[in-house]
């Protein structure tokens, strides 16, 4: 048997590093890092990374402090004790955390839930069913976050129309409901062509803030003791229950934290860190610091301190600039609700969906109409039913802190495995950014009866459909595999039984390359013919992000007219299998598209009474199967070269 490959496949040999450093990524996957100059990056990071937590401050202070005027103590010790914390927040879960800690922890320059449970699993060696339930709560739980970020922020935005006239409070909700059918509707058209102006506008919103919050610290100047982080302890143990409360509304100031390291990818560790050091931090700190200062000196301004910061006459001008930038920031939401979906797809978590690229030229612009419709179906049952960003507030910070607590989590794994970090070390570390995240998914969960109910129904109906498609699909191919012909034991019977032989190749694909494919099966039960060429396909998902050109695939020879393909795709990737295919003609495979039929299986699944899943499990997991995509569409197979075999399994 001999073997033929675009390149040897070998692993490039480990670089000196610093005991404790994070290993750096072999050479032959330096094409995955952004490209373009520092500044262009940092602008690009500031329009898409920093959306959510650039927006936060048009709630959070306020809802922080909602707790304190319910209980008539409204006095500067509560002010800039709450204050204190929003900033410690800040600080130690964005800056030190995220920016300085876990931006460290990338799998080849990608950052994300479903990013680091890939990582986890590579460090260890294998599968483990630890990691994984720990990176699908991660992704059940940004699926919650994804659909609440889009209704409280643009809500929240428009709601400052109240302060221009209280003629626009009747319209409030239908300018929401406007917005953001407006926004989910033009998701199939695309961003490309308006997202150069993400960043430009984001600036100005950045700048804008930074400026009218720095303009009334003079108001209060004592304000600026929020930098004593004392002052927000000594607050939160003095008050007790309502300490607790108001810490549960002071994380609504970091709930853009993940997209720091989610979208890193994107942009690049360096530009996000620049970009959050030297510009996000200040202007939010100055907002922040503005907005105290303005409660201290006028207390009425505690019903809506944001916009209560610009003149009169800078009112209307400041809610179409927020509005604008709550729609970016929205937009950045739903963009990583289409990416993580297509990881989980990729990495075998939900069923094929339909994927199309809105852009020619960047790879992470795509569109999932699924996943949109049931985003925009979301969003507006929020709008309508809470129908108010202050409602919306309790149910916001739940999915946010439950999916800091599991990448916490995920990261003492791989800084004790991939790092080398002594056990005793990474626990110490992990175990500070975990008591901090526990202390707030603890605050917030006081929440759950007023609101945080919904979050956490979401992610669990995300977590159950996982987990459903998972136990479904591998009960299936234990069965298919019972009942399956190694491939080596056909290819001997077709040397012996000769079937009739057509001009031509036929592509097969299969899940298990050494296996016979259901569909060859078919074809020669039923036409009872075979083509000149085989070649098996199997498509496997790495748990890296990209695999390299040269590493795409494995080709190996069965016999003189049998041949077998691996091809390997990172999990933030589209598996195009004609590219794939042309890639291995330029090494010297034989191969034409025009004489090339592919052969796909098409299942259809039924229920069965002996199934080892429960009977609303197996209902579900055919209803999965119904939604699933088109093989020819998912692996852009083209339509006028397959053929279609069907063929009914239970489960």
């Amino acid at each position: 048997m001999t073997q033929q490959s675009g390149a040897e496949i070998r692993t490039a040999p480990p670089t000196q590093q610093p005991p404790g450093a994070p290993k750096e990524a072999p050479a032959d996957y330096a094409h995955e890092q952004p490209r373009g100059g520092l500044i262009g990056l940092i602008l690009g990071s500031i329009g898409v990374v920093y959306g959510d937590i650039g927006t936060s401050p048009l709630y959070a202070l306020r809802e922080s402090l909602a707790h304190v005027v319910q209980a008539d103590l409204l006095t500067e010790e509560a002010v800039i004790g709450a204050l204190s914390l929003l900033i410690f927040a800040l600080i130690f879960t964005v800056t030190i955390k995220y920016v300085v800690f876990l931006m460290r922890a990338d799998n080849r320059g990608e950052g994300g839930t479903l990013s680091l449970m890939a990582l986890a699993e590579s460090s260890i060696g294998g599968k483990s069913l630890f990691v994984f339930l720990l990176g699908v709560a991660g992704a059940a739980l940004f699926s919650g976050d994804a659909i609440i970020t889009p209704a409280i922020s643009v809500m929240s935005a428009i709601e400052g129309l109240e302060l221009v006239t209280h003629r626009f409070s009747d319209f409030v909700i239908p300018a929401t409901v406007f917005i953001l059918v407006t926004l989910f509707w033009a998701q199939s058209h695309g961003t490309a062509r308006v997202a150069a102006l993400f960043g430009p506008v984001m600036m100005i919103f950045f700048v804008t803030i930074g400026a009218l919050g720095a303009t009334h610290i003079q108001d209060a100047p004592q304000v600026l003791n929020a930098f004593n982080p004392a002052l927000g302890v000594a607050f939160f143990a003095k008050h007790g229950w309502l300490g607790f409360t108001v810490l549960g509304s002071v994380f609504l100031g970091v709930t853009g934290a993940e997209a720091l390291y989610a979208d890193m990818g994107h942009f690049g560790r360096r530009p996000i860190r620049v970009a959050w050091l030297t510009f996000i931090l200040p202007a939010l700190l100055l907002n922040y610091l503005g907005q105290g200062a303005l409660i201290l000196s006028r207390p009425e301004a505690i019903g809506n301190p944001f916009f209560l910061l610009a003149p009169e006459w800078g009112v209307l001008p400041l809610v179409i600039l927020s509005t604008v930038a709550t729609v970016i920031a929205s937009q950045a939401v739903i963009t990583g609700a289409f990416s993580i979906s297509r990881q989980a797809v990729q990495l075998g978590l939900l069923p094929r969906l339909e994927i199309t690229h809105t852009s020619a030229t960047q790879e992470g612009q795509i569109y999932i109409g699924k996943v949109n419709r049931l985003l925009l179906v979301g969003v507006l049952l929020l709008v309508v039913a809470f129908r108010g960003s202050s409602a919306l507030a309790s149910a916001y910070g739940i999915a946010v802190t439950g999916t800091m607590v599991v990448t916490t989590a995920l990261a003492f794994v791989v800084v004790w495995k991939k790092w080398g970090w002594p056990v005793w070390l990474a626990g110490l570390v992990v175990a500070a950014f975990l008591t901090v995240d526990l202390t707030f998914l603890a605050a917030n969960l006081l929440k759950v009866a007023e609101g945080g109910w919904a979050p956490l129904a979401l992610a669990a109906c995300a977590m159950i459909v996982m987990w459903t498609w998972v136990r479904g699909t591998r009960l299936l191919a234990e069965k298919t595999s019972r009942d399956s012909i190694p491939i080596m034991d056909l290819v001997s019977m077709m040397q012996k039984s000769k079937p009739t032989r057509v001009p031509g190749m036929a592509v097969f694909l299969t899940s298990d390359p050494n296996v016979a494919p259901a569909a060859l099966l078919h074809n020669l039960k039923h036409n009872k013919v075979l083509h000149e060429r085989v070649l098996i396909i199997s498509v496997k998902t790495e748990n890296r992000p990209r695999v390299a050109p040269e590493k795409r695939y494995e080709l190996t020879s069965l016999s003189e007219d049998f041949s077998k393909a691996i091809l390997h795709f990172g999990f933030m990737e589209s598996p195009r299998v004609p590219a794939a295919l042309a890639a291995m003609r330029k090494a010297g495979f034989k191969y034409d598209i025009m004489t090339t039929s592919f052969f796909l299986g098409r299942r259809t699944i039924k229920e069965s009474p002996a199934s080892e899943m429960p009977a609303w499990q197996d209902k579900l997991y055919v209803t999965l199967t119904k939604q699933s995509a088109n093989a020819t569409d998912f692996f852009s197979i083209p339509s006028d070269r397959v053929v279609e075999l069907g063929a009914q399994l239970t489960i």
